[in-house]
């Protein structure tokens, strides 16, 4: 009985002899049954893949996304129109709505912390965290990063049926405009514990020219071929409203006026009380 080593040995030969017979004949390669179906699945599975990989995309393309999109309203680019160079691919309310968040309890806690070192040392002074704070500054950032954009996109929808030549966005790029653009206050609020009211200053005026230059270069191309005037005070307004939010949040939760507290009264031997007054 033939070994099965054998076997193979003659069957390469008898196929050696039919090409040798026959050069014009037509081979044909039987591969094993699993190395098949795996060849066939793997075909059909990467072209799925990629599709999918473009249409969800993935965690670290989203995660660097959100970070070039945060660089870019920190860092604007003079002549660059950020809807254009960062949203208008894919915009989203990710970065908009953790931004606005992160803003809400720094302002909030910051602004605690504020008061607490502003009074610190002082005798009749006891610390109550104010939580009513977190609801304000909420309320505050979140009507002014949803309303404000809703307005606009409603006024240049309205002035794009008068004027051709207007550059129209959509509601949601202009809410990633203007939640991205809310990101250099987090640092700000967090430098505003610094008691000084010229620091305090000088950090609103330089967070509101880079976060204000944003939303100029982004929504003065789509207003320009409109009638000089009316452009002019749309961009005026815009940044007039953002810089009340910023002025606000520091009056508000950084620089209320100090609480008067009631006069300590220390006894004397002779019946006489000496009352001294503190702020």
């Amino acid at each position: 009985m033939a070994a099965a080593d054998d076997l193979k040995f003659q069957e390469f030969d008898d196929a050696a002899n039919l090409l040798a017979a026959n050069p014009d004949a037509t081979t044909i390669s039987i591969d094993e049954p699993a190395e098949i179906s795996k060849n066939q699945h793997g075909r059909l599975q990467e072209p799925g893949r990629e599709e999918d990989d473009e249409l969800l995309g993935t965690d670290d393309s989203d995660k660097t996304e959100v970070l070039d999109r945060i660089k870019g309203s920190v860092f604007p680019v003079p002549g660059k129109n950020f809807v254009r160079l960062y949203i208008r691919s894919n915009p989203d309310l990710y970065g908009p709505f953790w931004i606005c968040a992160t803003l809400v309890f720094t302002i909030a806690v910051s602004g605690n912390l504020s008061n607490f070192f502003i009074h610190l040392g002082q005798p009749t002074y006891h610390y109550v965290p104010e939580f009513r704070k977190v609801s304000i500054a909420a309320t505050t950032i979140y009507a002014y990063a949803w309303l404000v954009p809703l307005a606009l996109w409603g006024f240049l929808m309205w002035r794009n049926s008068k004027v051709m030549n207007i550059v129209s966005y959509s509601f949601l790029e202009i809410v990633c405009v203007y939640g991205y653009s809310l990101f250099i206050y987090i640092p700000t609020a967090i430098l505003w514990i610094i008691p000084q009211k010229v620091v305090r200053w000088v950090l609103v005026m330089f967070s509101l020219c880079l976060s204000g230059s944003v939303l100029v270069m982004t929504f003065w191309p789509a207003v320009r071929d409109d009638n000089r005037r009316i452009a002019l005070a749309t961009v005026g307004t815009i940044v007039l409203l953002h810089a009340l939010l910023a002025v606000g949040c520091l009056a508000y939760f950084f620089d209320a006026p100090e609480l008067d507290f009631p006069a300590p009264i220390i006894p004397v031997h002779n019946g006489t009380a000496v009352i001294t007054k503190s702020k």
